[in-house]
C-alpha cells in the first residue's frame, strides 16, 4: 500500500514538474519592432498554422536591443522579429543572439544573405526599406511651401516647427537617419546640419513611422521615415507624398533575431524558418505593410519603393552596427541635439 502511494505522489510529482515544460512547448515570447498592424496579422497566421501560443509585444528597435541587453541574464523573450538591422547587429556583435542557420536562407535575396554572415548568423534580413519623408500635400498647398526634395530643403526657414522624426536612441528609423547623414556629410557637418533641422523640429517621437502618420492626419507638414511607412499613408487615402532625397539616402534591412537564451528554443527556430518563407511574406502587403521582401520568390507589393529608382549610399552597416560607434553617435545627439530640443 506504502508503495503503491510513493508512487502515485511520484507519477504525480512528474506531472507537476512536467507540466511548465509542456506549456511552454506550446508558446513563443515575440518581440515586433515593425508597424503594430504587420505584427497583430504575422502573430495571428503563426498562430493558425501552428497552435503555437504567441506572446507578442511590440517595442521600437532601440527599446528592444535595451530589454534584450538588460535581461541578458534571465531573457524573457526568444524571437526579435523586425527593426532596423543595426541594433539586431548590435546586439550579435555583443553575444546577446543565438547563431542559427535557417534550411530559408539559399531563398533569400544577397543583401539579406550578407546581413546574416555579418552577424555570425546571429540575425538575418526579412525586408529592406529607404529613408526618406512623407509630406502634406494639403497643408504645403495650404501654406504655399516648396516641396522638398533634398536634405537641404527641411533646412528651409518656412518650416520652422513643422517637421518630425523619432528619437535616434528609440528608434532604428531615426538612428539610420543619423548615421545616413553622417555617411553622406562627414560626421562634423551632419551634427551641424543636425543642429539647424532642430530649429525645424516640433517634436522627437519615440516610434520611426509615427512623424509621417502625424503628417497624415495634418498634425504636421513632413516625417522624417522610411519611404515604405509613407506610401502605407498613401495607400490608406491620406493626402501624403512619398520622397527619396536627391543627395542620396541610407536604408534599413530589417531584422530577425532569436535571443540567445530563448526559453522556447525550438518554437523560435519554427518562427524563425516561417517568417522567411515567400508564402509568408507575400502577405506583408495586407497589412499595408511595403517594405520589400528578403525571399527572392516572395511577391513584391507594387506599392513598394522601388531600389532602382532611388539614390542609394552604400550604408556601411557593418561600421554603423557596430557598438561603440553607435554608442558614441547618440551620445554626441543626446549632447548636441536631444539636450536642446523643442
Amino acid at each position: 500500500m506504502r508503495l503503491a502511494l510513493m508512487a502515485a505522489t511520484a507519477f504525480a510529482s512528474g506531472l507537476v514538474m512536467n507540466a511548465p515544460a509542456s506549456r511552454a512547448a506550446e508558446e513563443l515570447n515575440l518581440i515586433c519592432s515593425a508597424d503594430v498592424v504587420i505584427c497583430e496579422m504575422l502573430q495571428q497566421m503563426f498562430q493558425k498554422e501552428t497552435s503555437i501560443q504567441v506572446n507578442m509585444v511590440r517595442l521600437s528597435s532601440g527599446e528592444t536591443y535595451a530589454k534584450i541587453r538588460a535581461e541578458a541574464r534571465n531573457p524573457k523573450t526568444d524571437v526579435w522579429w523586425g527593426g532596423t538591422g543595426d541594433p539586431h547587429l548590435q546586439a550579435a556583435s555583443e553575444n546577446l543572439t543565438l547563431e542559427y542557420k535557417s534550411p530559408m536562407l539559399p531563398e533569400l535575396q544577397d543583401w539579406a544573405q550578407k546581413q546574416a554572415e555579418a552577424s555570425g548568423f546571429k540575425t538575418v534580413g526579412v525586408y529592406a526599406g529607404a529613408l526618406g519623408w512623407g509630406y502634406n500635400t494639403d497643408i504645403f498647398k495650404q501654406k504655399n511651401f516648396k516641396e522638398p526634395k533634398c536634405w537641404a530643403d527641411l533646412l528651409d526657414p518656412s518650416l520652422k516647427g513643422e517637421i518630425q522624426m523619432a528619437n535616434p536612441n528609440s528608434s532604428g528609423t531615426a538612428y539610420t537617419a543619423l548615421a545616413t547623414l553622417v555617411q553622406i556629410m562627414g560626421e562634423e557637418k551632419a551634427y551641424e546640419y543636425l543642429k539647424k533641422l532642430n530649429d525645424n523640429i516640433s517634436q522627437y517621437t519615440k516610434s520611426g513611422s509615427a512623424p509621417v502618420k502625424a503628417a497624415a492626419r495634418g498634425e504636421t507638414a513632413v516625417g522624417v521615415v522610411f519611404m515604405h511607412d509613407a506610401v502605407s499613408q498613401v495607400v490608406e487615402g491620406f493626402p501624403v507624398k512619398s520622397v527619396a532625397p536627391c543627395e542620396g539616402t541610407g536604408y534599413e534591412i530589417g531584422s530577425m533575431s532569436i535571443v540567445k537564451g530563448a526559453r522556447n528554443l525550438e518554437n523560435a527556430k519554427k518562427w524563425y524558418d516561417w517568417a522567411l518563407k515567400a508564402e509568408v511574406q507575400s502577405h506583408m502587403k495586407d497589412a499595408k505593410s511595403f517594405q520589400l521582401p528578403s525571399n527572392s520568390k516572395a511577391e513584391v507589393p507594387k506599392e513598394a519603393p522601388k531600389f532602382e529608382e532611388i539614390k542609394l549610399i552604400d550604408y556601411d552597416f557593418a561600421t554603423y552596427g557596430d557598438p561603440a560607434t553607435r554608442k558614441r553617435l547618440l551620445e554626441r545627439w543626446d549632447r548636441e541635439i536631444g539636450a536642446n530640443a523643442n
